[in-house]
């Protein structure tokens, strides 16, 4: 349990780091990685839905046996931007910065899978 307390702490802390900064950098992203931003609402859309996951891996860091069913959908929070990602890069739509970040999320990807596999199920602790 303590791997996985600390795994999604440190995602959640790493994730509120990274992502709470691009709500006062739209206009810069869309100068760093044109075109600029033509559709402000998916961009703050994307940031809130990520920021959201990051407060839920604080709650899974809070009570892994608890909330361990919440370990799946988070590891497909996680693997729904590395692959995608991976194949953009690979058809040279995305740069390696984008590719570098992405393989942050797939690594915390493999270490949630790690925790769930090692947390036992409320079922296995209570009997």
């Amino acid at each position: 349990m303590r791997f996985a307390r600390i795994v999604f702490l440190v995602a959640g802390i790493y994730g509120l780091i990274v992502l709470l900064p691009l709500y006062f950098m739209e206009e810069q992203t869309g100068r760093d990685y044109p075109p600029p931003i033509t559709h402000p609402e998916y961009y703050y859309g994307f940031i809130g839905i990520a920021v959201a996951w990051q407060l839920v891996f604080l709650v899974l860091s809070r009570d892994p046996v608890r909330y361990r069913p919440l370990m799946l959908p988070a590891i497909v929070e996680k693997v729904s931007f590395g692959i995608p990602v991976a194949i953009l890069y690979l058809q040279q739509r995305v740069s390696g910065f984008i590719l570098g970040a992405a393989m942050v999320d797939s690594l915390l990807g493999v270490l949630f899978l790690i925790a769930y596999l090692r947390t036992p199920g409320a079922r296995q602790t209570a009997g």
